[in-house]
């Protein structure tokens, strides 16, 4: 069973196919993550396998934390997750090192992140409205959102619009989930895995990388 594991978004470039066309790259830094504990059904009540990545200074980490780690044999790390198993897979061992090795089987991963933050934005810029009319004699409110008063919650009731409508406010820092990225590359030595297209995050932002969980049609018709 392939991993799921923690990296590191390390930017986007683009590289040349067999037939000399450019492809979109963006390089993430894969691991090395640490299995740090197993989670079985008979003492957590699930089969889960939780890793371990990017060394933490001892003096910066809690004493539990220190501790928990130890257990595996493996130094503090700064960040932990897990990803669900099935039940009786015996493919992990706790101190198991995984690395962008364990993806060579795998051809299109999902890869999850979370999206740059934009602060504070209006109607146009957070939801792509189109504005009001640029031209002469309008009023001097051309990237106003429009009329929200009708939307109420009960016709004839009260003037609170309903919940989730789109109106200005923050924008951005929202996980996002890219699914059936296509692996371009992978260089075990440095730890690097390409995936085609863009990954959401900024450069050296913490990203997770799983095997797709489900296929697009035209990528699982490849795939057969």
């Amino acid at each position: 069973m392939a991993p799921t594991m923690l990296g590191k978004k390390v930017g986007m470039t683009r590289i040349y196919d067999e037939a000399g066309r450019i492809v979109p790259v963006t390089v993430i830094e894969l691991g090395p993550c640490v299995v740090t504990q197993l989670r079985t059904p008979e003492r957590d009540g699930y089969s889960a396998v939780q890793i371990g990545f990017e060394e933490k200074p001892a003096r910066n980490a809690t004493i539990p934390m220190i501790g928990h780690d130890a257990k595996a044999g493996t130094t503090p790390k700064r960040y932990h997750a897990e990803f669900r198993t099935p039940e009786g897979d015996a493919s992990f061992e706790q101190g198991q090192v995984l690395t962008a090795a364990d993806m060579a089987d795998v051809k299109y991963v999902d890869v999850i992140g979370v999206s740059k933050g934009k602060g504070f934005q209006g109607g146009m810029k957070r939801h792509n409205f189109a504005g009001l009319e640029a031209s002469h004699g309008v009023e001097r409110k051309h990237r106003s959102p429009g009329s929200i008063g009708g939307h109420a919650s009960w016709r004839g009731g009260t003037g609170g619009p309903k919940k989730g409508k789109r109106m200005a406010g923050h924008m951005g820092a929202e996980q996002v989930t890219i699914r059936s990225m296509s692996i371009v590359k992978i260089d075990a030595e440095k730890n690097l895995l390409l995936v085609k297209g863009p990954v959401p995050g900024a450069n050296r932002s913490l990203v997770r990388v799983r095997p797709a969980v489900r296929l697009y049609k035209s990528k699982s018709a490849a795939a057969e």
